[in-house]
């Protein structure tokens, strides 16, 4: 089976180190341990080929330029011809996979114009998000996009019920939206988890012991919650240090908190890391948190919560949107309320209290990542939700 996989978003390195980066290339990876020919069309390579990716045959998509806002929408808008050219001389296509992005339909086009199967994966309310994080010029045609993108679509995988319940409020949208949530490596993670096992087992109350955030250093993250609560922390138990493994906007307000509070001396920050090198890191934590903040439209897939699960550590989230039925609270993970560093200092503290829990939680959400959450799974699902357009042809 052949697939075009189009990526024609310019803040997606496909190749890079967020998550969005991880996400492409993890499905890539399945679709070729199924068997299948992929095609990527991408707007932004951001890095080296992964070994793992050398038999999938890279187009690249004219750059942008680097101008205004605006310049460069009216030129990714312009660019859709061009991409359904370049689909064109590279066809025939069974499937057409494509990520959505704001200015880009072109590849639902090019799968509704040659009959192939055309599945649109959305991971976030674009245009909502633009917005109110940065600037969204060309709102009109951004809104056409979208609407005609969810249009061409055979079908679309929501990467969470925010993102489904957003989609919904498209009329040409409803019906046809499925939910697979993001998902893991579980052999890339498997030396952490048995090296969390092992050290788990051996960590006695009031041990030195790491708590560990992952992810792109960004306001959405909640890591100022984190930091306030590990001072508190911290401030009871000098023994007690934060590893924070990522890079982003963040930062310089993060250790400027950090410096101002006094505990410079007991963080680490990685800075950005390739995806290859995150399980060292995670090996390295004791209890990991996603710290998300109260948000009235929580849309998130949180491939970090699914990383910690994978690498077998205690995991502590925020109760918000669907995440309890990410984590379930006291069986692979503890949930705690939003924006309350109090709450989770305590929460933290509790499970350093209890070594034999903290062993018995990050056992099981190991177990959850391999039955619920691995990469392959996800992609087994993707292909089947394509098999029932009836639209493949192979």
């Amino acid at each position: 089976m052949r697939v075009a996989y189009v990526c024609a978003d310019p803040g997606i390195p496909v190749f890079g180190t967020k998550g969005a980066s991880v996400h492409v290339q993890e499905v890539i990876k399945g679709m070729l341990q199924k068997g299948l020919d992929v095609t990527l069309f991408t707007q932004r390579l951001g890095g080296d080929v992964p070994e793992a990716l050398k038999n999938v045959k890279i187009r690249p998509l004219d750059a942008l330029p680097k101008d205004s806002a605006e310049i460069r929408a009216r030129a990714a808008l312009a660019a859709n011809e061009k991409v359904i050219a370049m689909l064109a001389a590279e066809a025939p296509f069974d499937l057409v996979y494509e990520r959505y992005s704001l200015w880009s339909d072109a590849g639902m086009k090019f799968a509704e114009q040659h009959g192939c199967a055309g599945i649109l994966e959305v991971n976030a309310p674009l245009i909502e998000e633009q917005k109110k994080h940065r600037e969204l010029p060309l709102e009109a045609e951004a809104q056409a996009v979208a609407e005609s993108v969810f249009a061409a679509a055979d079908a679309m995988i929501a990467v969470s019920p925010g993102v489904k319940q957003y989609l919904e409020t498209f009329p040409k949208a409803q019906g046809r939206v499925h939910v697979v949530a993001n998902g893991v490596s579980l052999e890339r993670f498997a030396p952490a988890a048995a090296e969390n096992a092992a050290r788990l087992g051996r960590l006695k109350k009031d041990a030195p012991a790491t708590v560990g955030f992952l992810g792109t250093l960004k306001p959405w993250h909640g890591l100022a919650t984190l930091v306030e609560a590990w001072a508190l922390l911290r401030a009871r138990n000098p023994n007690v240090n934060l590893l924070i493994v990522g890079d982003g906007p963040e930062y310089e307000s993060v250790k400027n908190r950090i410096d101002a509070l006094g505990f410079s001396d007991g963080v680490t920050f990685s800075g950005a890391v390739q995806p290859d090198e995150v399980p060292q890191w995670l090996a390295k934590m004791d209890i990991a948190v996603a710290p998300y903040p109260n948000m009235e439209h929580f849309y998130f897939s949180p491939l970090k919560i699914y990383e910690y699960m994978a690498a077998g550590i205690p995991v502590v989230a925020t109760r918000v949107g669907h995440l309890e039925s990410v984590v379930s609270d006291g069986l692979n993970g503890v949930l705690v309320e939003a924006e309350n560093p109090q709450k989770m200092a305590g929460c933290i503290a509790s499970l350093l209290d209890s070594p034999e829990t903290l062993q018995r939680l990050g056992a099981a959400a190991r177990q959850t990542a391999e039955r619920e959450h691995s990469w392959l799974s996800v992609v087994e699902r993707i292909l089947n939700i394509a098999a029932d357009t009836g639209r493949l042809k192979n």
